[in-house]
Parts: structure tokens; sequence; C-alpha cells
């Protein structure tokens, strides 16, 4: 994929989150962002969305069997948590010091 038209995202690795549509739908509960994959718009989420994948027995593995992981969720059913407000909240882009950072629109607040 170019550079070219890559998609721009609010939600980085290491950010705390809410699920806000889905299953694992929960407004009140921050989790954290594990890997964020922009080229297919997802991101994946710790204890989100687990799923069962059957695995043979290997050299890492010698008993195989069930094993639960988490898959990866769309961007758009998740929303940055704003630690001052306790909420969710939208994200905006701004410039400081020439360089572009994001700000809750809640608190207005730079995002670390």
């Amino acid at each position: 994929m170019s550079n070219r038209f890559k998609p721009k995202l609010n939600i980085k690795k290491g950010d705390s989150i809410v699920v806000i549509s889905g299953d694992d739908k929960d407004l009140k509960k921050p989790r954290k962002v594990l890997e964020v994959f922009p080229e297919k718009s997802r991101v994946l989420i710790e204890g989100v969305n687990i799923v069962t994948r059957h695995t043979k027995p290997s050299a890492q593995n010698t008993k195989g069997g069930l094993v639960k992981k988490e898959a990866s969720v769309h961007i758009s059913n998740v929303m940055l948590w704003d630690k001052k407000t306790n909420e969710p909240t939208k994200v905006k882009r701004t410039r400081e010091n020439g360089k572009l950072v994001r700000v809750s629109k809640k608190s207005e607040e730079v995002i670390k």
C-alpha cells in the first residue's frame, strides 16, 4: 500500500479507549490498545473480541488444543477515553509549534 493515501487514525498503540458498539460494548470501562492495523482500519484491544482457535501440537505448544485470543475490531467501533472527564471523547488534530498533535474535544487537552 502506498503512503500517498494512508489513512490518518486518531488512535495509537497504548491509548485508553472504550468500545462503543458490538458484543463487548462498555462505555464506562477503558481498555488498552495492543496494536493498530492502519491498512485495514482495525485495532487489537486487550480483553475484547475473544475468539477460540484450534491449534495442533508444536514445539512451542506441545499440548495443542483450544487457544483463546483477541481478534481485531474495526476502528469505528471504539472511542478514545478522556482521563480528565472520565468519558469517551472525539479527537481533533491541531498544530502546536509546527507539529500535529491530538487534542480531546471535551477537555481541550493534548493527548500524549
